[in-house]
């Protein structure tokens, strides 16, 4: 069976590192991404010079017709999807609770959250054997933060990755006996650019020095615990929050 993924929020960071690493152990790989075209392209550039395959797919995962359409754009190129990464999403400016506003929180789940679920939804469509998909396996990117909550940071991104947890463990139940694995990974302090949109493009050096391990995780850290978590090696893994976290 060809291997195929999709993961989300694929043209930087911890995604761009993941869709580098699955096209090494080859799947084919849907490279999804909002708006930057550019950054996607160069992830595609990079995968088929290494001789893979990919394609990028354009698409707002809070936007339910861009969703809906990036699966059958996927499905009319590679066929049956047998993987999903649900790495898109969203942090903003530190803030206490007091200084959130109503516009924030909305884009922080309906990104994080509402996107991820309706990512897994169509996945589950294609993967089920009850809609006659030969199984796969799911990984959500939450976050240290769903544990540690973030307090005068962004509690808000804390709570959407709070969701992303409980999401993943009753998904993980529900879809069990269908032949899907859904597992997520809880990334802590990672060198990304995710920092910058965040208003601090220097925290992960910032915080090394407080950290256990005295220095910041990397994106292929990561990616590497999402490819073995999609892989066969993890085949008794299931509902799983995997912590790539140094200990934090």
């Amino acid at each position: 069976m060809t291997k195929t993924v999709l993961i989300t929020g694929a043209s930087r960071g911890i995604g761009a590192a993941t869709a580098l690493l699955a096209a090494r152990e080859g799947y084919a790989v849907a490279v999804n991404y909002t708006s930057n075209s550019m950054a996607a392209d160069e992830v595609v550039r990079q995968i088929h010079a290494g001789g893979g395959q990919a394609i990028t797919v354009q698409a707002d995962v809070a936007n339910e017709a861009q969703v809906v359409a990036m699966f059958e754009m996927v499905d009319a190129r590679f066929g049956r999807l047998t993987a999903l990464v649900n790495n898109a999403g969203v942090v903003d400016v530190n803030t206490r609770v007091d200084g959130i506003t109503l516009a924030r929180l909305q884009r922080m789940f309906e990104i994080n959250v509402f996107g991820s679920f309706l990512c897994a939804r169509e996945a589950v469509k294609r993967m089920s054997t009850r809609y006659g998909g030969q199984g796969g396996a799911i990984v959500n990117v939450s976050s240290a933060a769903a544990r540690l909550g973030s307090p005068g940071s962004y509690v808000d991104y804390a709570a959407a990755k709070g969701a992303i947890d409980t999401f993943t463990l009753g998904l993980s139940k529900e879809v069990a006996g269908e032949g899907i694995r859904v597992n997520a990974v809880r990334p802590g302090i990672i060198e990304t650019e995710i920092h910058a949109s965040g208003g601090l493009p220097d925290r992960a050096k910032d915080m090394a020095p407080q950290l256990p391990m005295q220095r910041a995780g990397t994106a292929n850290e990561v990616a590497e615990s999402i490819i073995w978590l999609l892989s066969e090696k993890s085949s008794y893994t299931n509902g799983a929050l995997l912590d790539v976290a140094g200990a934090r």
